[in-house]
């Protein structure tokens, strides 16, 4: 490997231009050989700006020299890319959902255990300061058990975002798969996982495209969940928020609540039965506007480096997963599922 961990980025739209290249060049210990984009001039573009080669397709980049790969493509595409780059020996990071079938998933795992390669997913809501330090809290049982929950992640939509716009495959189900559940709906069902410290294994849900003129893919999601140990809440993913983001999570306890991502100051706020608030300043979370370091790309880097586990895992990213699979099981047949833990 050298010095530096060598990585080729597959995808060159949105999700590689402002999170993954960037981050990948300001980490010391990463050399960026390649952008891969079947609309060549999208790689062009951020080889010209980061110095590396502009390739059309995959399978070229895993004949460079290099260590690791970014997959930022389309959701469809997430899992045989991975897979490609696991069996051609290569540590692989791959966007969120990691997968558009448990299958998927599991094949993708299988592919990194025989390659002896990292698989990282890139659920970032779990490594944002204000989670860590509400994980931080709830073990210390600042609130208690935790009794029921809500979340949600709502914004306008990807049109405004994507590199490609209304017509982008963001709205194409055939390249994504699901529209806001699997944009937003499987970010919050890992944070959920995260914190909660459990699976959840039962959900109701509507899931809908209600209100875009465009695309075939849902535009809103609506779920009840059940944990294990039968701690109950709600998860909602919306593309019709209208202005701006919710991306707020709700804990209630036996000794009090916590509220997460509700204050532009106070990310972390507890709010105790007998009285006490606590105000926590820890940093906030990243909008589409407002894009700052995720922390996956450093993460997924040491545990190269380190060869340790990366805080996400295949199996951490399929289990999300496997909770929006059983969301759009449950909408389609208007009957509880089970999630495949």
């Amino acid at each position: 490997m050298g010095n530096k961990v060598r990585v080729a980025i597959i995808g060159s739209g949105s999700i590689a231009t402002f999170r993954h290249a960037p981050e990948y060049a300001i980490n010391p210990n990463v050399e960026i050989v390649a952008f891969v984009d079947p609309v060549i001039a999208r790689a062009e573009k951020l080889a010209g700006k980061y110095g590396a080669k502009a390739l059309s397709h995959h399978s070229e980049a895993l004949k460079l020299d290099i260590d690791a790969v970014s997959v930022c493509t389309p959701n469809a595409l997430h899992a045989p890319i991975s897979i490609d780059a696991l069996n051609a020996g290569k540590h692989t990071l791959c966007e969120k959902p990691m997968a558009t079938s448990n299958e998927e998933a599991h094949a993708m795992i299988a592919a990194a255990s025989k390659a002896g390669k990292k698989l990282m997913i890139g659920h970032n809501q779990r490594l944002a300061d204000l989670h860590v330090k509400a994980k931080e809290l709830l073990e210390a049982g600042t609130i208690g058990k935790i009794v029921t929950f809500r979340t949600s992640f709502a914004h306008p939509g990807p049109e405004s975002w994507s590199i490609e716009g209304a017509t982008g495959w963001f709205f194409n189900q055939k390249l994504a798969f699901v529209g806001s559940m699997g944009d937003l709906g499987v970010h919050k069902a890992d944070l959920l996982r995260f914190l909660l410290g459990e699976e959840i294994v039962e959900v109701a849900s509507m899931v809908g495209h209600l209100h875009k003129p465009m695309g075939d893919v849902d535009d809103n999601a609506i779920c009840l969940l059940r944990t294990a140990t039968g701690k109950m809440g709600t998860l909602t993913a919306s593309w019709t928020h209208y202005p701006g983001e919710d991306n707020a999570t709700y804990l209630y306890g036996e000794k009090g609540q916590m509220r997460l991502g509700t204050d532009p100051r106070f990310s972390v706020i507890v709010h105790l039965a007998n009285g006490e608030k606590q105000f926590y300043e820890v940093g906030k979370l990243q909008t589409n506007e407002s894009q700052t370091s995720s922390g996956v790309i450093d993460a997924f880097v040491s545990s190269i480096l380190n060869d340790t586990e990366p805080p996400v895992t295949g199996e951490e990213g399929r289990r999300s997963l496997a909770v929006i699979l059983a969301c759009l099981k449950s909408s389609d047949t208007k009957a509880f599922a089970q999630v495949e833990i």
